[in-house]
């Protein structure tokens, strides 16, 4: 019955689009959420895609953790394999492993609540069909407990009905490609300045590329986006330019976000002109 249903799944397909669940999820995993980022190995050229999702190399460390990108290939054993759908959506949304451990919050699960249910659907169904890769990451290291955060515009489970509104659109894609995340300061105890500082960027990043500093992406006319025009922020988006013509560090993942439809583009420029300004 588990294969029967596995596979209607897969088949299943989007009333708006006609594209399968299977390809629903390779888009999310791709080109949104950029899963590849942080689950998938790294070679000479960038992730290494015969390892697809079968766990990160880099380790991200800091004084709460020590982790790597887990494997979420369907590998049984150091994988994602035994887990049920309805455990894979529950760890997607809230962050808790069928063990009833919490992941770290560099998993951005706390933006994923927003995830609409056929979304959930598509993750679960795409990520059921990559290849099962066996490979085992080093285990996690919890130094303290982390405070649960409530990102801005996260926090409601969003419904298909509301994409079709091209603002609604955009904040959900800007949500769950968790913009947020590396766009907003740190406060007090690593916590996200959501309240007062969303979108403000000024995050450094430290990695193989040297360091880099998150932009503000607020339509502040002077310290944000606030006088691009909307080909420039999307030649941000999808190439890592600026536009000053200087090019972008990562961990923008411009390479990803080229995949990006041009409806789903347009839905997040609308949208980044919604953000208040911050300076």
């Amino acid at each position: 019955m588990r294969i029967v249903w596995g596979i209607v799944l897969a088949l299943a397909t989007s009333p708006a689009s006609g594209e399968t669940l299977v390809e629903r999820g390779a888009y999310l995993v791709g080109n949104v959420m950029v899963c590849h980022n942080c689950h998938t190995p790294r070679g000479p050229q960038g992730p290494d895609l015969s390892r697809a999702l079968s766990g990160g190399s880099q380790i991200f460390e800091e004084s709460r953790f020590k982790v790597s990108g887990s494997n979420i290939t369907p590998d049984k054993d150091t994988g994602i394999g035994r887990w049920s759908d309805a455990e894979l959506k529950r760890f997607l949304v809230s962050g808790m492993r069928p063990d009833g451990t919490r992941v770290a919050p560099i998993m951005p699960t706390s933006f994923y609540d927003v995830l609409t249910a056929r979304d959930l659907d598509a993750l679960t169904a795409y990520l059921r069909s990559v290849p099962a890769v066996r490979h085992e990451v080093p285990a996690p290291e919890y130094r303290m407990a982390s405070k649960p955060e409530t990102p801005t515009y996260a926090g409601k489970q969003a419904s298909e009905a509301e994409l079709s509104d091209t603002l609604a659109r955009g904040r959900y894609l800007l949500t769950i490609a968790h913009c947020l995340e590396c766009h907003t300061p740190e406060g007090a105890s690593a916590v996200h300045d959501f309240a007062g500082a969303s979108g403000k960027g000024g995050r450094t990043f430290k990695g193989p590329w040297g360091e880099s500093v998150s932009a503000n992406i607020t339509s502040d006319p002077a310290a944000g986006l606030g006088r691009w025009s909307d080909d420039e922020i999307k030649r941000a988006i999808t190439q890592g330019v600026a536009r000053d013509g200087h090019k972008l560090k990562p961990p923008m993942a411009y390479a990803a976000y080229a995949g990006m439809t041009a409806q789903d583009l347009d839905a997040i420029v609308a949208f980044l002109r919604t953000l208040p300004p911050r300076s």
